[in-house]
C-alpha cells in the first residue's frame, strides 16, 4: 500500500474524496489515506506547503496566491464546482442586481466570495463606492441578516439554504446564475509529484471512480456525505443540484483562475511586484491525460 496525507476541507465540495475513502476506493487503488479535516482550502494548501500533509483539496483562491508568491504548486484536477450566491433581506427590497446601490453586502475578505462581489458589482454597473461591503464568516451572515445589520450576503452553499429556511419569506434570493463558480481541486507540489507520480496517479483514479459510484447512487452518496460533513440530510439533499462534480482540467477551471487572479492585481491583493502567472507551470496535465484523456480539455492557453 502506497501511504498519503491528505490535508481536506470537510465539506460536500470535497464530496469525492470523501466517497473514495468512505466507500474504501483508496484501498482498492493501493492507497492508505490518512485524512486531516480543515474548514477552508486556505488552510489545506498552507499545510502542504508547511509539508504537515501531501495533497490539499482546496479553491481556486489559495490556488492564486500560491502561483502569485511563486510557490511550487501542481494543480492536477478540479473535481468540483458550484456557482456561489447572493441572498438578499425581504425588507431591502433588492429585485435586481442594479438595486444593490447604497445596500450594506457582506462577503468573505481572501475567498472566492470576495471575487463574486467583485463580479457581482461589475454585472450591475456599481462599484465598491455604490455600496457598504462588510466583512463576515460565512457562519456570521444570516445572523447579521436576521439582525438587520446588513441587507444581502455573497457566499456559497449551504448558508445560503440556511439562511432561506431560517427566515423563509424574510430571505429571498437573487438570481446570479451563471455569474461566478467557485472551484474544488487537487494539488500537490512540484517535488511532491515528481517523487510519487504513481500515488498522484492513483489518487486522481480513485476520484473518477468516486464520480461515476456517486452519479451511480446519488441517494447513498447524500447519506454518507451528510454523514461525514455533519449536515442533515435532508438540507444537503435540497441543494444536491448545486454540486457539480466532475474529475477535469478544463477552460472554465482555466478562466476562474484568471479571473482570480485579475482581481487579486486589481485590488492589490498580491505579493509585491507580482504579475498575472504563468498556468502553464501550475496545471500539470500529464497525470490526469494518462488516465482519460478525454477529462483534460483545455484548448486555451494558459
Amino acid at each position: 500500500m502506497l501511504k498519503a496525507q491528505l490535508a481536506q476541507n470537510l465539506g460536500p465540495i470535497s464530496g469525492l474524496t470523501i466517497i473514495a475513502n468512505a466507500k474504501g476506493i483508496f484501498v482498492k487503488q493501493g492507497l492508505e489515506i490518512s485524512v486531516s479535516n480543515f474548514t477552508s482550502g486556505k488552510q489545506c494548501l498552507d499545510t502542504v506547503l508547511g509539508g504537515g500533509a501531501d495533497i490539499a483539496t482546496t479553491a481556486e483562491a489559495p490556488v492564486t496566491a500560491a502561483a502569485m508568491a511563486q510557490q511550487p504548486i501542481a494543480f492536477v484536477a478540479g473535481m468540483e464546482y458550484s456557482d456561489l450566491k447572493t441572498m438578499t433581506a425581504a425588507p431591502a427590497g433588492i429585485k435586481t442586481k442594479a438595486d444593490l446601490r447604497g445596500k450594506r453586502i457582506a462577503f468573505t475578505a481572501g475567498t472566492g466570495s470576495e471575487v463574486y462581489t467583485s463580479v457581482l458589482l461589475k454585472a450591475a454597473g456599481l462599484t465598491s463606492k455604490d455600496v457598504t461591503l462588510v466583512n463576515l464568516r460565512p457562519q456570521e451572515m444570516l445572523p447579521a441578516m436576521a439582525a438587520g445589520s446588513i441587507d444581502a450576503f455573497d457566499t456559497w452553499e449551504p448558508h445560503v439554504a440556511n439562511a432561506k429556511k431560517a427566515l423563509g419569506e424574510g430571505a429571498i434570493p437573487l438570481e446570479t446564475k451563471g455569474l461566478y463558480s467557485e472551484t474544488f481541486n487537487i494539488v500537490v507540489t512540484q517535488s511532491y509529484l515528481a517523487a510519487n507520480p504513481a500515488i498522484v496517479s492513483k489518487f486522481l483514479a480513485s476520484l473518477i471512480e468516486a464520480e461515476g459510484w456517486l452519479k451511480a447512487n446519488p441517494g447513498e452518496a447524500i447519506d454518507v456525505i451528510a454523514a461525514a460533513t455533519g449536515m442533515k440530510r435532508d438540507e444537503l439533499a435540497s441543494i444536491w443540484p448545486d454540486y457539480v462534480y466532475h474529475v477535469r482540467l478544463d477552460d472554465k477551471l482555466l478562466a476562474t483562475l484568471k479571473t482570480h487572479a485579475a482581481w487579486r492585481l486589481e485590488t492589490g491583493n498580491h505579493p509585491p511586484g507580482a504579475s498575472m502567472p504563468d498556468f502553464s507551470k501550475v496545471l500539470v496535465t500529464a497525470p490526469l491525460k494518462a488516465l482519460d484523456p478525454a477529462r483534460v480539455t483545455l484548448e486555451a492557453r494558459p
